[in-house]
């Protein structure tokens, strides 16, 4: 059994302290071991060899490096002793404990370096800021080394440590005096006695604003001036409040409560810079008031309930504002003027009178003028001295119902001091307008129309503008045996047909003379005729034509007959001018009297034909003698369609007369079939037997000595205007 193995029977024999650490020698010895020098120990377990150290000899155990507690507090190990010349265990091997006794050799340290904390100024003594912490390395449980103690070094008197934990309390303090404050915080340990280490730490206190500062003016009284000319909204001078809070605490609003200006000034506030600034409420006028005075207050806008006992938060100060004096143009007595004149005042008649002064205390004499601008037609005139405005043309309410004009004032002394204000001349009507129809009436009565039966309403319009409104009167100028008129007594008036039953062959056209009058003062009337066409119309009076055409095609009247009118028109028309031409002309010249006769024949037509041998597109000398019967043989200068049974009527026995002769030519036109669909123009040179002109040839003429009657328009005229009027009357019905 080894002596101190059981009972770890090693001693600490010199502890001692070297750089914070611990060494230390501890001696082991067996039971077996004989101290003849035959025993041998070894050493195994945490640190064996490297940490401690083992005499072989002795069992001396020995540390052979600094000991920290801090990094390990305590090694296991295991001692065995061995017989050197047998190398048997002298025992088994026996296992101990090295515990590391702590020694005070860590200071303490706090959790932050710095620590920042904040708490409202005016706060309560005794109110927590802040709790800062400290730890210390050493053993708590062994001994003082890890028991801290806290103090402050730097903060009195306006903060307090708890020794113990750590909570820092401030005393009574006002941001307005010191906003910020550095306090150093100490931990001792060993209980704070002597000897003991210690740490530092530093905490930075706030103190945030609360509205405990009312603002307050520097001054009592603040002096500003400004021109009178000064427009309202302008700027006069700016004043300031002080007050110590900030942010929201230190927002202010001004006001004006009370003073001779009050009416005259305002003041605003700048929510940027705080202050207060004054401006013009209303013009000034130097020569009324030359000093406006003003009592401004001015108070936070968000207070603290909790300061009402500090006092009311506000303050006030006298501002006066001088008025400063300029040259002033004129003034008007009004902002405008507005006149009324009867559209037939005579020129020369005043209309009204304009009114301005120097508002300076020199008081210029004023000059008015009308700007030509406002008046290009140059109507009016005013005085330039006394403001009087004259009419120079005749005015027409008709034409223009207002006239705006601008009247410029200005100093005698100074013309460049001027001023303009609107006139407004009214012209007032005068009835010098007669009525008349409102618009252009489109009326027809139907020929089947009954007497009484109503065709048209007209109504009228005055340019003139009566105070109470038109009242027309409608009637004819004379009695019509046609139409009628009543009066509706509402500005309209009703045309009624008188008779029944009209005819467009009659008259195509009635005119109706309608006299309008008025009912204002001078009496105004003037006619108006009415157009009223005559047309045909269905049972229910609906209108179907108008027309004098029309009528003549829905009488029967074909084509190929209108075409005989117009053809006769025109053998009318070139007899005229052959007659013009004529100067003497003795004997009548025979139908054919040579080959070189000079008479032409044109027809227009579109077939070619079949050369020279073709002689059945056209025959020339059915024109010059008519008398001969042409048999009844169908043209091959048009290919027809279809064929139709055609018999060609035989000439009339008395065609020795123009007139048998046209009419035949024309019958055979109307009824053949087989003419071209296109129009074509025929001259026919027939002069026709026994004219009393004998032959319109001109040649022989001129040998005759004798003059020679050349009337020949008034003796054919007459025939051919017979001749038109029976076949109108014939081919159409209607009576010459």
């Amino acid at each position: 059994m080894y002596q101190g193995y059981s009972s770890i029977r090693g001693t600490l024999l010199s502890p001692t302290k070297i750089l914070k650490k611990e060494k230390m020698t501890l001696s082991l010895r067996s039971d077996k071991d004989r101290g003849d020098g035959t025993a041998r120990y070894v050493l195994s377990g945490e640190g064996a060899g490297t940490i401690f150290r083992i005499d072989e000899k002795s069992g001396d155990l020995h540390a052979t490096q600094r000991l920290d507690r801090e990094e390990k507090a305590s090694y296991t190990l295991q001692a065995q002793a061995f017989n050197k010349i047998t190398g048997l265990p002298l025992e088994p091997a026996t296992e101990f404990i090295v515990k590391i006794h702590d020694i005070n050799d860590n200071e303490p340290k706090f959790t932050k370096a710095v620590y920042t904390a904040s708490v409202p100024e005016m706060s309560d003594i005794g109110t927590f800021v802040i709790e800062v912490n400290a730890t210390d390395a050493d053993d708590a449980t062994y001994g003082n080394s890890a028991k801290l103690v806290y103090s402050i070094l730097q903060g009195q008197p306006y903060f307090s440590v708890e020794p113990e934990t750590g909570e820092i309390a401030l005393s009574n303090m006002d941001r307005e005096v010191r906003k910020e404050y550095q306090v150093v915080i100490q931990a001792k340990d060993m209980a704070g006695q002597m000897g003991g280490l210690s740490g530092t730490t530093m905490v930075n206190v706030t103190l945030t604003d609360v509205n405990d500062s009312p603002p307050r003016f520097a001054y009592s009284s603040y002096h500003l001036s400004t021109y009178e000319s000064a427009e309202i909204g302008s700027t006069v001078g700016r004043i300031k409040a002080n007050d110590g809070d900030e942010g929201e605490n230190a927002e202010m609003k001004y006001r004006i409560v009370d003073g001779d200006g009050k009416e005259y000034l305002d003041i605003i506030t700048d929510e940027t810079t705080q202050e207060g600034v004054m401006v013009i409420k209303k013009k000034l006028d130097y020569e009324s008031k030359r000093v406006y005075t003003v009592k401004v207050e001015v108070t936070n806008t968000h207070q603290d309930p909790s300061f009402s006992d500090l006092g009311p938060f506000l303050d006030t100060a006298i501002v006066k504002v001088t008025a400063k004096d300029v040259d002033e143009p004129p003034v008007f007595s009004r902002p405008q003027y507005v006149f009324e004149v009867n559209e037939d005042t005579p020129k020369g008649i005043a209309v009204g009178t304009i009114a301005a002064w120097d508002p300076d205390a020199t008081h210029y004499p004023i000059q008015y003028a009308i700007d030509q601008h406002t008046d290009p037609e140059r109507l009016y005139h005013i005085d330039p001295k006394n403001g009087s405005i004259t009419i120079l043309k005749s005015l027409d309410r008709e034409v223009s119902k207002w006239h705006n004009i601008s009247v410029l004032a200005s100093e005698i002394n100074n013309p460049h001091q001027r001023s303009r204000v609107p006139v407004l001349i009214k012209v007032l009507d005068v009835n010098d307008n007669a009525p008349e129809f409102a618009m252009i009436y489109e009326t027809f009565v139907c020929e089947n129309v009954k007497a009484g039966q109503l065709i048209q309403t007209i109504s009228a319009i005055d340019t003139d503008d009566p105070l109470v409104g038109h009242k027309f009167v409608f009637t004819l100028s004379s009695m019509n045996p046609n139409f009628t008129i009543f009066d509706n007594e509402d500005n309209t008036a009703r045309i009624l047909t008188r008779r029944s039953g009209f005819n467009r062959r009659e008259m195509s056209v009635y005119y109706l003379p309608v006299v309008i009058s008025d009912s204002d003062y001078p009496i105004q009337s003037s006619t108006s005729t009415l157009t009223i066409r005559v047309c045909s119309c269905d049972a229910t009076g609906n209108m179907r034509s108008c027309s004098v055409d029309a009528l003549l095609l829905s009488a029967g009247l074909s084509t190929g007959a209108l075409v005989a009118i117009l053809l006769c028109i025109l053998i009318l028309l070139m007899i005229v001018v052959l007659f013009s031409a004529l100067k003497k002309q003795r004997r009548k010249e025979p139908l054919i009297i040579s080959k070189e006769d000079v008479r032409d024949n044109v027809v227009s037509y579109n077939d070619e034909g079949g050369g020279e041998e073709d002689t059945q597109a056209f025959d020339i000398g059915t024109l010059r003698h008519p008398e001969v019967i042409e048999s009844n043989k169908l043209r091959r200068d048009i290919i027809p369609e279809m064929l139709f049974p055609y018999h060609r009527p035989s000439p009339m026995k008395e065609c020795a007369d123009v007139r048998d002769f046209i009419i035949s030519r024309l019958q055979e036109n109307d009824t053949d079939p087989f003419t071209p669909p296109y129009d074509s123009l025929a001259t026919y040179a027939y002069e026709g037997n026994g004219s009393i002109a004998e032959s319109l040839s001109s040649l022989e003429s001129s040998v005759t000595e004798g003059d020679h009657e050349y009337d020949y328009l008034s003796n054919w005229g007459p025939q051919f205007k017979k001749l038109a009027d029976m076949y109108i009357g014939k081919d159409t019905g209607v009576a010459n």
